[in-house]
């Protein structure tokens, strides 16, 4: 672990740079520090071939401005950055404290963060893998935000008994990280993504989500299908590419996702498979052992529509994820 403290002058020179993961956040220093107007970072590659984008710099600045605002941050703050800062979640928490004057603590990206540290911190961003793996200590943060992937229910349940603000995020690489938080933890968390200030948002003809930041000079049209309740609040339903057509009746995965997380403690994800008569059908795919109890578990769940229970469970070892730990969908298989 070593300190960057933004709250004073930085020497780049002095930094350990002993390992990969240090050298990124030098790298990262030193394109911040240039008198280049804009950055390069790359897609996390969940959704397609993973591409750069080119950022400026002073969107990045109000966003992270945007971000320290909502959290009621302060000059002086103690943060955590443990995750690589190759990708936006971590060039941002880096860009966040600098724009806050934060004392960041830089360590190694792990699945266990916490693991060598007892030190308390103002604030940090962790992937639902690391805050799993880190639930003993979780509460030396004070406010941590959670993303790179949807928050398994399991870990929903047990948010909800932990002092630490919680947030679950809403963004991508091309919106600068999040555009919208949902407070998870506590006794009456949300249930819909609230937007950070000067944030628009529309529905387009599909259904899906289109963001006007007011960093951005252009609007990002989504595939992400929503349901706006307010100017400043929508619901997450899930993604229109992963739409499943069976039988004429349009299936969304993530919404039958949601439903099972219930009775599964499990990584798993619903997916299709060619039909004969439906053309495709509805599968639940496991990572790990085989459940034993699981089918008759399924087989006697109550769906909101009878059409969206899986015909079929599949089991895989292990599901390939990006760098960022999304399951990649489209390679099961």
């Amino acid at each position: 672990m070593f300190l960057l403290d933004f709250s004073k002058p930085i020497n780049i020179l002095e930094l350990p740079q002993e390992k990969e993961w240090q050298k990124n956040i030098i790298s990262f220093l030193k394109d911040w520090y240039n008198n280049s107007e804009t950055m390069v970072t790359q897609t996390s590659g969940s959704t397609g071939i993973p591409k750069d984008i080119v950022l400026t710099k002073s969107a990045m600045t109000e966003s992270a401005s945007l971000t320290g605002k909502y959290l009621n941050l302060s000059s002086g703050d103690t943060a955590l950055l443990c995750m690589p800062s190759l990708y936006i979640a971590g060039k941002m928490m880096l860009v966040r404290s600098i724009v806050w004057n934060l004392k960041l603590y830089c360590i190694e990206p792990s699945s266990y963060p916490l693991k060598n540290t007892d030190k308390k911190f103002t604030f940090s961003a962790m992937t639902p893998m690391q805050v799993e793996k880190s639930l003993e200590k979780i509460e030396n943060i004070d406010k941590l935000i959670v993303g790179g992937a949807q928050i398994p229910s399991s870990l929903l349940s047990k948010l909800k008994f932990l002092n630490t603000d919680v947030y679950e995020s809403f963004g991508m690489t091309e919106t600068i990280s999040h555009i919208a938080l949902k407070k998870v933890s506590g006794n009456s968390p949300c249930t819909s993504f609230q937007l950070l200030p000067n944030t628009k948002i529309r529905v387009d003809r599909r259904g899906c989500l289109c963001i006007q930041p007011s960093f951005l000079s252009e609007e990002i049209i989504t595939n992400d299908l929503v349901s706006i309740i307010s100017d400043r609040e929508f619901e997450w339903q899930g993604r229109i590419d992963n739409i499943i057509n069976s039988g004429g009746i349009k299936i969304f995965p993530e919404k039958v996702e949601k439903q099972l997380k219930s009775i599964i403690n499990r990584e798993f994800i619903i997916s299709s498979r060619e039909d004969a008569v439906l053309g495709k059908k509805v599968i639940l795919i496991v990572e790990g052992d085989i459940i034993p109890e699981l089918k008759e578990m399924v087989s006697q769940f109550t769906f909101d529509s009878k059409y969206e229970k899986p015909k079929e469970i599949i089991y895989v070892n292990q599901f390939e994820r990006t760098k960022t730990g999304k399951i990649i969908r489209n390679k099961i298989f």
